[in-house]
């Protein structure tokens, strides 16, 4: 009996180990490789353990194939500064996770990243397979971390935390925007200041000196330039300040909102700051943001500015794409729009991926067709090589409610 079980145990073993080396093979597609390589017609892809290992390989030995039809394969689609995973129900104070009114510079909101969300796989639905997920709200200019996370809906879903630290500048209901610029000034400038006496100082033995504590380990991240800071700002002058504070401590600045950056685009663009914009945003919400505009994508790419599409509506998030075709038919490029929500977020914020490639990870999707056109829509989806559905809980609502067996009267009329 005891041998007829380790059998059976190393049957199993031995199964999970194979499917693990299975190679799948996407053929026949015109692939969008976000690379020097550009778009390639009747390409095939070859994925193994999560990777693509090959694009248009001599000879095609694998396990499985998919027939691409000659669709459109992109890498899959990045969303940025949404609450994915923490908001379930903006109404309900108890489904929403991604604040707190004291949480600060330390916040840490991916430890209440829910996979399970209904809204996942509603997102996945516009070809988005990762998500940089955004704090919102507290007191004081610091909302707290920026985590990545996969779509997958697995309970490992979180793939990075700590990508980046998120700001808040601008108009203030009580009190001045200056308070919020000099206190980060003033923060950054100090914990320098205590940096440089603890390298001068000689007095304590190694062992004596204490750990630096959470916050004084996210402030050095963000001077040595290791960590994004993401400053949500609006006024040109504001976004000036902040040029002139990325100068005096090296800051790897990132601008979110910028609805004033087309007045200063030059200085932006000469300084390397990439912005993450709504593409939507064509009206002011108020006097920071008097120059929203649709074509403003298309100006700041014309400057040389590095761009990041959002669409930070957690709900809508699966419109990304069509965000993006907006922006295309507003000016911008399709090649600009396409790197706006893949390869630019993965290189801003370090994530692998956001181009298809030979060793990049396998997340991509196939399209019926153009896929920032509205009709358009996802064939089939690949997280870390693996392949996932699109069917949302709105698919089944629909199944359940237009299947007319077995049902209730009430169900049906």
């Amino acid at each position: 009996m005891k041998i007829l079980k380790l059998s059976l145990v190393f049957a199993a073993l031995a199964t999970s180990f194979a499917s693990l080396a299975d190679t799948v093979a996407i053929t026949n597609t015109t692939v969008y490789t976000g690379t020097e390589q550009g778009v390639l017609t009747g390409a095939s892809v070859v994925i193994e353990d999560g990777k693509i290992v090959s694009i248009n390989p001599a000879e095609l030995n694998v396990d499985s194939t998919v027939d691409g039809q000659g669709r459109i394969l992109t890498a899959g689609f990045i969303s940025s500064m949404n609450q994915l995973g923490l908001v379930e129900v903006d109404a309900v104070s108890a489904s929403r996770d991604m604040g707190a009114k004291k949480g600060g510079i330390t916040f840490e909101p991916s430890i209440a990243f829910n996979p399970n969300s209904a809204v996942i796989p509603f997102t996945r639905k516009g070809g988005i397979t990762h998500s940089l997920v955004a704090p919102r709200g507290s007191e004081g200019i610091w909302a707290g971390q920026i985590f990545v996370a996969d779509l997958s809906g697995e309970y490992d879903s979180v793939v990075a935390s700590n990508v980046a630290t998120l700001a808040y500048f601008g108009s203030e209901r009580r009190g001045s925007r200056a308070s919020s610029l000099v206190s980060l000034e003033e923060e950054l400038q100090a914990h320098l200041d205590k940096a440089e006496k603890a390298k001068k100082s000689d007095k304590k033995e190694e062992s004596d000196k204490k750990e630096p504590s959470k916050e004084e380990k996210i402030l050095s991240s963000l001077l040595d330039g290791s960590k994004p800071l993401i400053a949500d700002v609006e006024r040109a002058t504001d976004i000036l300040h902040l040029l002139k504070l990325k100068e005096k401590f090296g800051l790897n600045l990132v601008l979110s909102g910028a609805k004033d950056a087309v007045r200063v685009k030059e200085q932006i663009a000469e300084a390397g700051v990439p912005v993450i914009m709504e593409s939507l945003s064509n009206l002011p919400g108020s006097f920071d943001s008097l120059n929203a505009s649709l074509e403003n994508a298309a100006i700041l790419e014309q400057a040389g500015v590095k761009l990041i599409l959002t669409q930070p509506d957690t709900h809508i998030s699966y419109n990304l794409r069509t965000d993006a075709g907006v922006a295309i038919a507003n000016g911008l490029s399709r090649d600009g729009a396409l790197k706006a929500v893949t390869k630019n977020v993965a290189e801003v914020f370090g994530i692998p991926g956001g181009v298809v490639a030979e060793g990049q990870p396998a997340n991509l999707v196939l399209w019926s067709g153009d896929p920032f056109e509205i009709s358009s829509r996802v064939e089939n989806i690949w997280i870390d090589g693996e392949q996932v559905t699109t069917e949302s809980r709105q698919d089944k609502l629909r199944d359940r409610y237009t299947s007319k067996e077995n049902k209730p009267r009430g169900y049906i009329k």
